[in-house]
């Protein structure tokens, strides 16, 4: 009898070891402040041999979008696979001591209750790639119930071919705005030329623009090759063939009209994703796909049913059905705003409800982390941006736009007053209406983070008037040198 029992035990600790062998380890690489900025995606100038080759074994989906041009409403929607207005966790940087809706479980939980181990971030890439930033209460490791525990993953940094599966997400933070970007530039074996460089339309031609823009390009290009590490890592370690690798940005790139917009550039993010297994290599998929979609399809990948409460979907499923995608803006920092929009890779339509609210509105954030901001709000002033330049620093914004995204990627007519298209904005009018009655908070719950951002602005103004004509030049100081500068100002003065 006894010998039966353990026979049917080591048979079942068996079975349970190589069922899970099979399941596919799934790693995420996102990319921070990241348009379709690659070289994959016909983007001039810089080059993405790792991502390229990634897109050519696997498939590149031509729209993708985000569902806030934000990080932390952003990453809450992925994190839950529901858009960030349903789980009242659209606001950035608010709620974060706010225990997530008992609706709610956060994607990594239940990958978890499915065998998986999860990572977060990567020993071999800048800052380890840790970041989290969700707006509900949590912590990076630790168990997770919703109620006393709200750690969201198992372990930091590592990965290994121990036979049970595992999730990673990895963030590469090089592509965010920070004091590394110069020391990235200096140690490139070939930094892009800033004379050579081509700039979107809406950019201002300007030496201290283009620099900046170079700058950019440079960290694309290093972040493309702490890619190529992963996938390294992955071979090395003999996980590759059972390894699916999804890649994407978290929002549009760190420039105007990217990041913090509901333009093209501030929603469109890449989205790659490589699985040799399951997946025919060379394709291009022109579905339109949410960046919760991304999330319902990691957990079909780990065999784990998608939950009722997700807003996204399984992007292999064959039920697979989206038309648009519903994007919004609300709080960023100190800028109390609210704007929605809807795109279908074709059209983009945009309602901005407090269009009192400029588009150029003297944010701290932006203050120091957009060079091209003060260039061109100088030559806005002096009459000497182009009509494709100006409608960023004008005193208000549309209250709507509409965009025909095939005939003018860069959304430089607005064509909202435009009779030929009343048609299409009469349908795009009624149609972003229908989300805006499926998709409300959950809650009302509204705990913002205080910003010292603009009395930190006002201090550097008065206290530091050659650092801030250095800014008023174009040129990119240091938010965090500045801040921790302003903070022991104010604790000196605190203590007089």
């Amino acid at each position: 009898m006894r010998k039966n029992i353990k026979i049917t035990l080591v048979f079942t600790l068996l079975s349970t070891f190589l069922f899970a062998q099979k399941k596919p380890n799934i790693i995420w690489i996102m990319a921070e402040d990241m348009s379709t900025d690659l070289e994959c995606y016909g983007f001039p100038d810089v080059k993405t041999p790792h991502l390229n080759k990634m897109a050519t074994e696997g498939i590149r989906f031509n729209n993708a979008f985000v569902t806030n041009p934000i990080c932390s409403p952003s990453r809450s929607s992925m994190m839950l696979g529901t858009h960030q207005i349903a789980s009242n966790t659209h606001h950035h940087r608010s709620n974060r001591k706010v225990p997530l809706n008992k609706k709610y479980t956060p994607f990594t939980q239940l990958l978890r209750e499915a065998g998986y181990t999860t990572v977060l971030g990567n020993h071999s890439v800048l800052h380890k790639g840790r970041k989290i930033d969700v707006n509900f209460k949590h912590k990076a490791i630790g168990a997770w119930d919703g109620v006393t525990k709200f750690g969201l993953f198992d372990k930091f940094d590592h990965f290994e071919n121990d036979g049970k599966p595992f999730f990673a997400q990895i963030q590469l933070a090089v592509t965010h705005r920070g004091h590394w970007w110069d020391e990235i530039r200096e140690k490139s074996k070939h930094p892009q030329d800033p004379n050579k460089v081509t700039l979107p339309p809406y950019l201002a031609d300007h030496p201290a623009v283009r620099l900046d823009w170079a700058k950019y390009l440079d960290q694309i290009e290093y972040m493309d090759d702490e890619v190529g590490m992963i996938f390294k890592e992955l071979e090395e370690k003999g996980l590759a063939d059972n390894t699916v690798v999804i890649f994407i940005g978290d929002n549009g790139r760190c420039n105007i009209r990217g990041k913090g917009y509901l333009q093209d550039t501030g929603l469109r993010i890449p989205l790659l994703v490589h699985y040799p297994k399951t997946i025919k290599a060379g394709q291009i998929s022109d579905k339109v796909v949410s960046a919760t979609d991304i999330t319902a399809t990691i957990l079909e990948f780990a065999g784990v049913k998608v939950p009722s409460f997700m807003t996204g979907q399984p992007i292999f499923n064959k039920k697979f059905d989206r038309k648009y995608v519903y994007g919004a803006r609300d709080l960023w920092d100190e800028i109390e705003e609210k704007s929605r929009a809807i795109t279908s890779g074709e059209w983009s339509y945009i309602r901005n409800e407090k269009p009192e609210v400029p588009y150029d509105a003297h944010q701290a954030y932006l203050e120091f982390y957009r060079p091209a901001v003060h260039i061109m709000r100088d030559l806005y002033k002096k009459g000497k941006l182009n009509k494709n330049q100006k409608p960023f620093f004008e005193p208000q914004k549309p209250k709507e736009e509409l965009y025909n995204l095939k005939e003018d990627p860069h959304q430089l007519v607005n064509l909202a007053e435009n009779p030929k298209y009343a048609k299409v904005l009469k349908k795009l009018r009624k149609d972003i209406k229908c989300f805006d009655k499926k998709i409300t908070p959950v809650d009302t719950v509204y705990q913002p983070q205080i910003m010292y951002g603009p009395d930190m602005m006002k201090w550097l103004k008065s206290e530091k008037p050659e650092d801030y004509k250095r800014m008023q030049n174009g040129e990119e100081i240091g938010y965090g040198k500045f801040s921790r500068m302003y903070k022991k100002a104010k604790k000196k003065q605190s203590q007089l």
